[in-house]
Protein backbone atom coordinates (compact mmCIF):
# COMPACT_ATOMS: atom_id res chain seq x y z
CA UNK A 1 0.00 0.00 0.00
CA UNK A 2 2.81 2.31 0.81
CA UNK A 3 4.55 1.83 -2.33
CA UNK A 4 1.51 2.26 -3.93
CA UNK A 5 0.80 5.56 -2.71
CA UNK A 6 4.90 6.40 -3.04
CA UNK A 7 4.67 5.83 -6.74
CA UNK A 8 1.25 7.93 -7.24
CA UNK A 9 2.70 10.97 -5.52
CA UNK A 10 6.10 10.49 -7.69
CA UNK A 11 3.76 10.75 -11.43
CA UNK A 12 1.87 13.66 -9.54
CA UNK A 13 5.37 15.29 -8.88
CA UNK A 14 6.71 14.52 -12.15
CA UNK A 15 3.13 15.77 -14.06
CA UNK A 16 3.78 19.15 -12.02
CA UNK A 17 6.92 19.33 -13.37
CA UNK A 18 6.46 19.15 -16.63
CA UNK A 19 3.08 21.09 -16.35
CA UNK A 20 5.63 24.01 -14.96
CA UNK A 21 8.28 24.10 -17.81
CA UNK A 22 5.72 24.02 -20.18
CA UNK A 23 4.31 27.07 -19.25
CA UNK A 24 5.98 30.35 -20.51
CA UNK A 25 6.78 33.47 -18.55
CA UNK A 26 5.63 36.71 -20.09
CA UNK A 27 9.55 37.20 -20.42
CA UNK A 28 9.65 34.35 -22.29
CA UNK A 29 6.63 35.32 -24.51
CA UNK A 30 8.19 39.26 -24.89
CA UNK A 31 11.07 37.19 -26.37
CA UNK A 32 9.26 35.55 -28.55
CA UNK A 33 7.29 38.52 -30.13
CA UNK A 34 10.31 40.41 -30.61
CA UNK A 35 11.71 37.53 -33.21
CA UNK A 36 7.98 37.44 -34.79
CA UNK A 37 8.67 41.18 -35.46
CA UNK A 38 12.07 41.36 -36.42
CA UNK A 39 11.29 38.32 -39.02
CA UNK A 40 8.16 40.08 -40.20
CA UNK A 41 7.73 40.41 -43.91
CA UNK A 42 3.73 40.58 -44.61
CA UNK A 43 0.28 40.21 -42.83
CA UNK A 44 -3.48 41.03 -43.13
CA UNK A 45 -6.49 41.12 -40.66
CA UNK A 46 -9.87 42.33 -40.17
CA UNK A 47 -11.33 43.35 -37.30
CA UNK A 48 -14.42 44.79 -35.89
CA UNK A 49 -13.74 47.91 -33.80
CA UNK A 50 -16.17 49.58 -31.76
CA UNK A 51 -15.94 52.61 -29.97
CA UNK A 52 -17.91 53.66 -26.68
CA UNK A 53 -17.00 57.57 -26.72
CA UNK A 54 -19.99 58.59 -27.05
CA UNK A 55 -23.93 58.03 -25.96
CA UNK A 56 -24.69 55.40 -28.70
CA UNK A 57 -21.12 52.86 -29.31
CA UNK A 58 -19.86 53.16 -32.99
CA UNK A 59 -18.96 50.30 -34.80
CA UNK A 60 -16.55 50.05 -38.14
CA UNK A 61 -14.94 47.52 -39.78
CA UNK A 62 -11.07 47.60 -40.39
CA UNK A 63 -9.15 46.20 -42.53
CA UNK A 64 -5.24 46.01 -42.08
CA UNK A 65 -2.31 45.27 -44.64
CA UNK A 66 1.25 44.98 -44.36
CA UNK A 67 3.97 44.49 -46.22
CA UNK A 68 7.89 45.15 -45.65
CA UNK A 69 9.04 47.35 -45.26
CA UNK A 70 6.86 49.75 -44.75
CA UNK A 71 3.96 49.51 -47.43
CA UNK A 72 0.44 49.58 -45.53
CA UNK A 73 -3.39 49.90 -46.37
CA UNK A 74 -6.31 50.58 -43.48
CA UNK A 75 -10.04 50.72 -44.79
CA UNK A 76 -11.79 51.76 -42.26
CA UNK A 77 -15.78 51.82 -43.18
CA UNK A 78 -18.80 52.62 -40.91
CA UNK A 79 -21.49 50.90 -42.22
CA UNK A 80 -24.00 52.77 -40.99
CA UNK A 81 -23.14 55.95 -43.38
CA UNK A 82 -22.06 53.46 -46.17
CA UNK A 83 -18.23 55.25 -46.10
CA UNK A 84 -15.24 53.58 -46.32
CA UNK A 85 -11.79 55.49 -45.81
CA UNK A 86 -8.25 54.44 -46.56
CA UNK A 87 -4.92 55.40 -45.06
CA UNK A 88 -2.13 53.79 -47.33
CA UNK A 89 1.46 54.40 -47.42
CA UNK A 90 4.20 53.72 -50.27
CA UNK A 91 6.77 54.85 -51.90
CA UNK A 92 4.71 58.05 -52.98
CA UNK A 93 4.07 58.75 -49.60
CA UNK A 94 1.00 58.79 -47.10
CA UNK A 95 -2.28 59.06 -48.82
CA UNK A 96 -5.89 59.86 -46.89
CA UNK A 97 -8.45 58.42 -49.43
CA UNK A 98 -12.22 58.83 -49.53
CA UNK A 99 -12.92 56.57 -53.03
CA UNK A 100 -16.73 57.59 -52.92
CA UNK A 101 -16.53 61.62 -52.46
CA UNK A 102 -13.59 61.40 -55.31
CA UNK A 103 -10.99 62.97 -52.30
CA UNK A 104 -7.64 62.28 -51.50
CA UNK A 105 -4.27 63.77 -49.92
CA UNK A 106 -1.29 63.34 -49.90
CA UNK A 107 1.72 64.17 -47.83
CA UNK A 108 5.26 63.28 -46.86
CA UNK A 109 4.83 61.82 -43.24
CA UNK A 110 7.02 58.58 -41.21
CA UNK A 111 3.70 56.99 -40.12
CA UNK A 112 3.01 54.52 -38.62
CA UNK A 113 6.34 54.84 -36.52
CA UNK A 114 5.81 58.37 -34.62
CA UNK A 115 3.00 57.21 -33.30
CA UNK A 116 0.74 53.92 -32.72
CA UNK A 117 -2.26 52.55 -34.13
CA UNK A 118 -4.61 49.84 -32.04
CA UNK A 119 -5.36 47.89 -34.95
CA UNK A 120 -1.40 47.90 -36.05
CA UNK A 121 0.16 44.56 -35.01
CA UNK A 122 3.73 46.39 -34.36
CA UNK A 123 2.02 48.95 -31.97
CA UNK A 124 0.77 46.27 -29.99
CA UNK A 125 3.87 44.39 -29.19
CA UNK A 126 5.83 47.48 -28.66
CA UNK A 127 3.22 48.07 -26.19
CA UNK A 128 3.98 44.79 -24.50
CA UNK A 129 7.86 45.41 -24.65
CA UNK A 130 7.79 48.46 -23.54
CA UNK A 131 6.32 48.49 -20.42
CA UNK A 132 8.27 47.09 -17.73
CA UNK A 133 5.93 46.42 -15.43
CA UNK A 134 3.30 44.13 -18.12
CA UNK A 135 0.88 42.27 -15.98
CA UNK A 136 0.23 38.68 -18.24
CA UNK A 137 -2.46 36.24 -17.82
CA UNK A 138 -3.39 33.28 -19.56
CA UNK A 139 -6.52 31.43 -20.84
CA UNK A 140 -7.25 27.84 -22.53
CA UNK A 141 -5.84 29.63 -26.02
CA UNK A 142 -4.70 33.41 -25.37
CA UNK A 143 -1.91 35.00 -23.42
CA UNK A 144 -3.35 38.32 -22.04
CA UNK A 145 -1.62 41.19 -21.35
CA UNK A 146 -2.59 43.95 -19.51
CA UNK A 147 -0.40 47.28 -20.26
CA UNK A 148 -0.14 50.67 -20.56
CA UNK A 149 -1.94 52.51 -23.36
CA UNK A 150 0.56 54.19 -25.44
CA UNK A 151 -1.56 56.52 -28.03
CA UNK A 152 -1.88 60.26 -28.57
CA UNK A 153 -4.81 60.43 -26.37
CA UNK A 154 -5.04 61.26 -22.69
CA UNK A 155 -8.37 59.31 -22.13
CA UNK A 156 -6.81 56.18 -23.36
CA UNK A 157 -4.75 54.65 -20.33
CA UNK A 158 -4.94 51.31 -20.39
CA UNK A 159 -5.09 48.29 -22.78
CA UNK A 160 -5.43 44.42 -22.54
CA UNK A 161 -4.65 42.81 -25.60
CA UNK A 162 -5.42 39.03 -26.45
CA UNK A 163 -2.57 37.06 -28.75
CA UNK A 164 -2.98 33.89 -29.92
CA UNK A 165 -0.89 31.15 -28.37
CA UNK A 166 -0.65 29.56 -31.22
CA UNK A 167 1.14 31.96 -33.53
CA UNK A 168 1.44 34.79 -31.48
CA UNK A 169 -1.68 36.69 -33.67
CA UNK A 170 -3.91 39.12 -32.35
CA UNK A 171 -7.12 38.23 -31.18
CA UNK A 172 -8.46 41.06 -29.60
CA UNK A 173 -7.29 44.30 -27.68
CA UNK A 174 -9.50 46.63 -25.66
CA UNK A 175 -8.53 50.18 -24.56
CA UNK A 176 -9.64 51.65 -20.93
CA UNK A 177 -9.91 55.25 -19.33
CA UNK A 178 -8.86 56.40 -16.19
CA UNK A 179 -12.24 54.73 -14.67
CA UNK A 180 -11.31 51.61 -15.97
CA UNK A 181 -14.03 51.72 -19.16
CA UNK A 182 -13.54 50.13 -22.08
CA UNK A 183 -12.96 52.94 -24.65
CA UNK A 184 -12.34 51.16 -27.97
CA UNK A 185 -12.91 46.96 -28.31
CA UNK A 186 -11.61 45.50 -31.11
CA UNK A 187 -11.55 42.05 -32.02
CA UNK A 188 -10.17 40.53 -34.90
CA UNK A 189 -12.24 37.97 -36.60
CA UNK A 190 -9.12 36.90 -39.11
CA UNK A 191 -5.42 37.81 -38.71
CA UNK A 192 -2.24 35.79 -41.40
CA UNK A 193 0.73 36.83 -41.17
CA UNK A 194 2.93 35.97 -44.24
CA UNK A 195 0.10 37.50 -46.85
CA UNK A 196 0.88 37.61 -50.37
CA UNK A 197 -0.36 40.33 -52.14
CA UNK A 198 -0.67 41.75 -55.91
CA UNK A 199 1.88 44.12 -56.89
CA UNK A 200 -0.46 46.92 -57.13
CA UNK A 201 -2.31 46.42 -53.83
CA UNK A 202 -1.01 49.44 -52.31
CA UNK A 203 -0.64 51.80 -55.35
CA UNK A 204 -3.27 55.02 -54.67
CA UNK A 205 -5.11 54.70 -58.30
CA UNK A 206 -5.71 50.94 -58.10
CA UNK A 207 -7.38 51.39 -54.40
CA UNK A 208 -9.07 55.08 -55.53
CA UNK A 209 -10.64 52.97 -58.65
CA UNK A 210 -11.55 50.18 -56.35
CA UNK A 211 -13.66 52.40 -54.11
CA UNK A 212 -14.99 54.28 -56.88
CA UNK A 213 -16.39 51.18 -59.29
CA UNK A 214 -17.82 48.95 -55.92
CA UNK A 215 -15.21 46.22 -57.01
CA UNK A 216 -16.00 43.41 -54.41
CA UNK A 217 -16.45 45.43 -50.98
CA UNK A 218 -14.99 48.81 -50.34
CA UNK A 219 -13.86 47.44 -47.10
CA UNK A 220 -12.26 44.39 -48.34
CA UNK A 221 -8.55 43.45 -48.22
CA UNK A 222 -5.72 45.29 -50.80
CA UNK A 223 -8.11 43.46 -54.09
CA UNK A 224 -4.97 41.13 -53.99
CA UNK A 225 -4.46 39.99 -50.68
CA UNK A 226 -4.14 36.11 -50.37
CA UNK A 227 -4.37 34.71 -46.89
CA UNK A 228 -1.99 32.07 -46.16
CA UNK A 229 -3.68 30.80 -43.04
CA UNK A 230 -7.35 31.50 -43.26
CA UNK A 231 -9.89 32.56 -40.89
CA UNK A 232 -8.38 32.79 -37.27
CA UNK A 233 -9.62 29.81 -35.16
CA UNK A 234 -11.19 30.21 -31.66
CA UNK A 235 -8.04 30.94 -30.37
CA UNK A 236 -6.90 33.00 -31.78
CA UNK A 237 -10.07 63.71 -47.72
CA UNK A 238 -10.14 66.14 -48.89
CA UNK A 239 -7.39 67.00 -50.70
CA UNK A 240 -5.90 70.02 -48.73
CA UNK A 241 -7.58 68.30 -45.87
CA UNK A 242 -4.49 70.36 -43.96
CA UNK A 243 -6.82 73.59 -45.74
CA UNK A 244 -3.84 74.10 -47.99
CA UNK A 245 -5.86 74.24 -51.30
CA UNK A 246 -4.26 74.70 -54.64
CA UNK A 247 -4.62 77.26 -57.83
CA UNK A 248 -8.09 78.15 -57.63
CA UNK A 249 -9.55 76.24 -54.61
CA UNK A 250 -6.87 78.22 -52.59
CA UNK A 251 -8.01 81.52 -53.70
CA UNK A 252 -11.18 80.82 -53.35
CA UNK A 253 -10.81 79.66 -49.49
CA UNK A 254 -8.53 82.55 -49.15
CA UNK A 255 -11.66 84.47 -50.18
CA UNK A 256 -14.24 83.33 -48.01
CA UNK A 257 -11.43 83.83 -45.26
CA UNK A 258 -10.71 87.58 -45.88
CA UNK A 259 -14.83 87.61 -45.85
CA UNK A 260 -14.64 87.09 -42.28
CA UNK A 261 -11.69 88.95 -41.21
CA UNK A 262 -13.97 92.21 -42.78
CA UNK A 263 -16.85 91.18 -40.65
CA UNK A 264 -15.02 90.24 -37.14
CA UNK A 265 -11.39 92.21 -37.19
CA UNK A 266 -7.96 90.90 -37.26
CA UNK A 267 -6.48 88.11 -34.73
CA UNK A 268 -5.57 89.13 -30.84
CA UNK A 269 -1.99 88.68 -30.52
CA UNK A 270 -3.24 86.31 -27.45
CA UNK A 271 -3.92 83.62 -30.22
CA UNK A 272 -7.46 83.90 -30.99
CA UNK A 273 -8.31 82.83 -34.05
CA UNK A 274 -9.77 84.52 -36.97
CA UNK A 275 -10.42 83.43 -40.37
CA UNK A 276 -6.91 83.95 -41.60
CA UNK A 277 -5.48 81.56 -38.86
CA UNK A 278 -7.94 78.69 -40.33
CA UNK A 279 -4.66 78.68 -42.61
CA UNK A 280 -2.25 75.85 -41.51
CA UNK A 281 1.30 77.21 -41.30
CA UNK A 282 2.38 75.57 -44.10
CA UNK A 283 0.12 77.90 -46.85
CA UNK A 284 3.18 80.50 -46.46
CA UNK A 285 4.84 77.84 -48.61
CA UNK A 286 2.08 77.19 -51.20
CA UNK A 287 4.65 77.16 -54.15
CA UNK A 288 5.90 73.49 -52.46
CA UNK A 289 2.43 71.80 -52.66
CA UNK A 290 1.70 71.07 -56.04
CA UNK A 291 -0.70 68.67 -57.06
CA UNK A 292 0.92 65.36 -58.93
CA UNK A 293 -0.85 65.20 -62.14
CA UNK A 294 -1.57 61.35 -60.96
CA UNK A 295 -3.35 62.16 -58.09
CA UNK A 296 -5.08 64.69 -59.95
CA UNK A 297 -6.21 62.42 -62.64
CA UNK A 298 -7.77 59.77 -59.56
CA UNK A 299 -9.43 62.57 -57.72
CA UNK A 300 -11.13 63.80 -60.84
CA UNK A 301 -12.90 60.61 -61.75
CA UNK A 302 -15.49 60.31 -65.02
CA UNK A 303 -18.31 62.45 -65.71
CA UNK A 304 -20.70 60.43 -63.97
CA UNK A 305 -18.89 59.84 -60.93
CA UNK A 306 -18.35 63.83 -60.84
CA UNK A 307 -22.72 64.29 -61.15
CA UNK A 308 -22.55 62.60 -58.08
CA UNK A 309 -19.87 63.98 -56.45
CA UNK A 310 -21.95 67.59 -57.48
CA UNK A 311 -25.44 65.85 -56.17
CA UNK A 312 -24.17 65.95 -52.20
CA UNK A 313 -23.14 69.34 -52.42
CA UNK A 314 -25.14 71.86 -50.88
CA UNK A 315 -25.86 74.04 -47.48
CA UNK A 316 -25.60 71.74 -44.44
CA UNK A 317 -26.04 74.04 -41.82
CA UNK A 318 -23.74 74.78 -38.91
CA UNK A 319 -22.49 71.55 -37.47
CA UNK A 320 -21.13 72.00 -33.74
CA UNK A 321 -18.76 70.11 -31.77
CA UNK A 322 -20.66 68.35 -28.65
CA UNK A 323 -17.04 68.61 -26.45
CA UNK A 324 -15.62 72.40 -25.51
CA UNK A 325 -12.30 71.94 -23.72
CA UNK A 326 -12.85 73.77 -19.97
CA UNK A 327 -12.89 77.42 -20.17
CA UNK A 328 -13.77 77.33 -23.95
CA UNK A 329 -16.77 79.11 -25.19
CA UNK A 330 -18.47 79.73 -28.88
CA UNK A 331 -17.15 83.68 -29.33
CA UNK A 332 -18.79 83.92 -32.98
CA UNK A 333 -20.17 82.62 -36.35
CA UNK A 334 -19.02 85.14 -38.77
CA UNK A 335 -20.38 85.03 -42.35
CA UNK A 336 -18.34 83.78 -44.80
CA UNK A 337 -18.35 84.74 -48.71
CA UNK A 338 -20.24 82.35 -50.40
CA UNK A 339 -18.00 80.73 -52.94
CA UNK A 340 -19.88 77.54 -54.08
CA UNK A 341 -18.56 75.28 -50.84
CA UNK A 342 -21.06 76.84 -48.60
CA UNK A 343 -18.55 77.26 -45.77
CA UNK A 344 -18.86 78.53 -42.56
CA UNK A 345 -16.67 79.09 -39.34
CA UNK A 346 -17.22 78.47 -36.03
CA UNK A 347 -14.69 80.87 -33.20
CA UNK A 348 -13.69 80.08 -29.76
CA UNK A 349 -12.35 81.74 -26.92
CA UNK A 350 -11.08 81.02 -23.69
CA UNK A 351 -8.68 79.16 -22.38
CA UNK A 352 -7.90 77.96 -25.53
CA UNK A 353 -8.72 79.87 -28.76
CA UNK A 354 -9.49 78.47 -32.14
CA UNK A 355 -11.59 78.28 -35.23
CA UNK A 356 -13.45 75.43 -37.05
CA UNK A 357 -13.78 75.79 -40.74
CA UNK A 358 -16.67 73.58 -42.26
CA UNK A 359 -17.01 73.08 -45.92
CA UNK A 360 -18.11 70.93 -48.85
CA UNK A 361 -14.99 71.54 -51.24
CA UNK A 362 -14.25 70.96 -54.90
CA UNK A 363 -12.22 67.75 -55.84
CA UNK A 364 -8.82 68.55 -55.84
CA UNK A 365 -5.16 67.13 -55.08
CA UNK A 366 -2.65 68.62 -52.93
CA UNK A 367 0.99 67.11 -51.81
CA UNK A 368 2.49 68.60 -48.50
CA UNK A 369 5.62 68.67 -47.28
CA UNK A 370 5.22 67.45 -44.04
CA UNK A 371 2.43 66.33 -41.97
CA UNK A 372 1.03 63.87 -39.16
CA UNK A 373 -1.62 61.25 -39.97
CA UNK A 374 -4.24 61.46 -36.58
CA UNK A 375 -6.89 58.59 -35.71
CA UNK A 376 -9.71 60.33 -34.48
CA UNK A 377 -12.15 57.22 -33.82
CA UNK A 378 -13.18 55.58 -36.62
CA UNK A 379 -11.83 58.27 -39.43
CA UNK A 380 -8.40 59.58 -40.22
CA UNK A 381 -7.36 63.37 -39.79
CA UNK A 382 -4.32 65.00 -41.20
CA UNK A 383 -2.19 67.93 -38.78
CA UNK A 384 0.15 70.32 -40.25
CA UNK A 385 2.04 73.41 -38.91
CA UNK A 386 4.29 73.39 -35.84
CA UNK A 387 3.58 76.96 -34.03
CA UNK A 388 0.10 76.91 -35.11
CA UNK A 389 -1.85 73.85 -36.51
CA UNK A 390 -4.59 72.79 -38.15
CA UNK A 391 -6.34 69.21 -38.16
CA UNK A 392 -8.29 68.46 -41.07
CA UNK A 393 -10.98 65.63 -41.86
CA UNK A 394 -13.50 64.56 -43.32
CA UNK A 395 -17.11 63.47 -42.33
CA UNK A 396 -20.59 63.03 -44.52
CA UNK A 397 -18.85 64.86 -47.61
CA UNK A 398 -18.04 67.74 -45.07
CA UNK A 399 -14.82 69.05 -44.37
CA UNK A 400 -13.76 70.30 -41.50
CA UNK A 401 -10.58 71.89 -40.21
CA UNK A 402 -9.83 72.98 -36.61
CA UNK A 403 -6.54 75.46 -36.31
CA UNK A 404 -4.90 76.90 -33.20
CA UNK A 405 -1.81 78.16 -31.90
CA UNK A 406 -2.45 77.34 -28.56
CA UNK A 407 -4.85 74.15 -28.72
CA UNK A 408 -3.51 70.91 -27.65
CA UNK A 409 -3.60 68.00 -30.31
CA UNK A 410 -4.94 65.85 -27.69
CA UNK A 411 -8.13 68.50 -27.13
CA UNK A 412 -8.86 68.81 -31.40
CA UNK A 413 -9.09 64.96 -31.68
CA UNK A 414 -12.04 65.10 -28.80
CA UNK A 415 -13.65 68.11 -30.59
CA UNK A 416 -13.35 66.31 -33.71
CA UNK A 417 -14.77 62.91 -31.90
CA UNK A 418 -17.02 64.72 -31.02
CA UNK A 419 -18.46 65.94 -33.96
CA UNK A 420 -18.44 62.79 -36.13
CA UNK A 421 -22.55 62.22 -35.54
CA UNK A 422 -23.84 65.74 -35.25
CA UNK A 423 -25.98 66.84 -37.61
CA UNK A 424 -26.36 70.56 -39.03
CA UNK A 425 -28.61 73.25 -37.58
Amino acid sequence: MRRISWMLAMVMCVTLLLAGCGKKSADDVVKDLSDVVSDLNSYHGTAVMTLHTGDTPQEYKVDISYRKPSYYRIAMTNEKKDVTQIVLRNDEGVFVLTPSLNKSFRFKSDWPNNQGQVYLYETLVRSIIGDASRQLATDDKSYVFDVAANYNSHALVRQKIWLSKNNYAPTQVQVSDANAKVVVDLKFDQFAFDTKFDKDSFDMERNMASGKTNVGSEGSPSSGAVDSSGPLDSSGTIEGTTGVPSSEAGQEQATAEDGAQQSSGKAKGDGTATGDTSKPEAAANAGDQQPTSSTADAATGTSAETDAAEAVMGEFGLIEPSYTPAGVQLKDTPELEDNGTHAVMLRYSGTYNYTIVEARPKDRAVALTAGELVDIGGSFAVLTGSEQQTMTWMNDGIEFRITSADLPVSEMIQIAASIQDQSGK
